[in-house]
């Protein structure tokens, strides 16, 4: 799916050792590079007015990710990995082009590839920007600030958990609203941003959402069933599954890396995907009455995403660190498109820093 791009953004189909996909640029060649990454169900258009607005002397880079917009249908996501198929995708793009270092930031999922790149290359960035990021823990099936498990089998994450008349209705490139649960459109107006705000390339912003890749082996991807509720584990395909705390792995590798470029996090008040009562957590659904045999606040509560945030970057900060958590009220999962004025003053000072 071509999505079109603003005046002003370039796109490319940009074929490096490990994936050929489309990236989008801004700016002079001969600014410094700012590496942009995109949340789940989007893409690389979703950063193209920020990175139009970036100030002088600074150029932005955004690729469709791994299982997203252009990128080679071919190329899967192996979930068993966590979030290294997308670091490692980023890093072979930033080879490719010949950068070494970059400021980066990312979005929602997008941030959740950061967690992974710090551990993996954290000399290769200068500074890193969270918006609503991922818990470092990944997306549900924890309970506390630790991470720790709610069962061992780590169900209640995964690709079993997705709504699977979303991704039906995603496959089939649904733009209406006749689904007040599952449309594309009604879930990106009341989740991606709190209502009644829109947005002005709402049109744009959907086709990004519907350029997702679709299947078993991608979105929603595969699953386990298990005995322990809500009876779905993850399974060993796609972002969802990616996402999963079952793959993320040794979190405390993130504080204890030696080089810690200095962090901003920033984060809507209203956010409704990444909270600590992520209306798209198990925990929180049970509790609600909306997913039936919820056994309890005490075996599966809703994941404290934030929290575990927070409880990461305040070890990395006491083991050498810097960071910033910047909270805009009125604001839900996409702060840089709700108030960008009040995201791009916060990124722009962070980058000139």
């Amino acid at each position: 799916m071509t999505i079109p791009t603003l005046p002003g953004i370039s796109s490319k189909m940009i074929t490096t050792s490990r994936l050929t996909t489309r990236v989008l640029f801004s700016g002079d060649d001969k600014s410094f590079p700012v590496l942009f990454l995109h949340g789940n169900a989007s893409s690389a258009t979703y950063w193209e007015d920020v990175m139009l607005a970036l100030p002088e002397g600074f150029r932005g880079i955004a690729p469709d990710q791994r299982g997203y917009g252009d990128a080679d249908r071919a190329k899967k996501i192996d979930a068993t990995r966590g979030m290294s198929d997308f670091a490692d995708d980023a890093i072979a793009l930033l080879d490719t082009l010949g950068i070494d270092k970059v400021h980066i930031a990312g979005h929602s999922m997008g941030g959740s590839v950061i967690w992974q790149l710090l551990i993996d290359h954290p000399d290769r960035f200068l500074s890193v920007t969270l918006a609503a990021p991922g818990s470092p823990y990944g997306f549900g099936g924890t309970k506390d600030n630790q991470g720790t498990a709610n069962y061992a089998d780590f169900t209640g994450s995964g690709g079993g958990t997705v709504n699977p008349t979303f991704t039906q209705l995603m496959a089939a490139g649904e733009r209406g609203s006749d689904n007040p649960q599952a449309s594309p459109r009604v879930v990106m107006n009341s989740f991606y941003w709190k209502p009644p705000f829109k947005a002005a390339r709402e049109e744009e912003l959907l086709s990004s959402l519907l350029s997702e890749h679709i299947g078993a082996q991608e979105y929603p991807g595969d699953m386990t069933a298990s005995e322990n509720w809500p009876n779905v584990a993850p399974g060993v395909w796609g972002p969802a599954n990616a996402l999963s705390p079952k793959y993320t792995g040794d979190v405390s590798r993130i504080w204890k890396i030696a080089i810690k470029p200095r962090i901003l996090w920033v984060r809507g008040e209203s956010d409704q995907i990444v909270s600590d009562q992520s209306l798209f957590d198990f925990g929180t659904l049970g509790a609600l009455g909306a997913v039936p045999g919820w056994p309890g606040a005490d075996i599966f509560p809703s994941q404290p995403m934030v929290s575990q945030t927070r409880t990461v970057l305040d070890h990395y900060k006491d083991n050498g660190g810097e960071y910033t958590e910047a909270v805009l009220a009125n604001v839900g999962h996409t702060p840089y498109i709700e108030q960008p004025e009040a995201f791009n003053k916060l990124f722009h000072d962070h980058l000139k820093a």
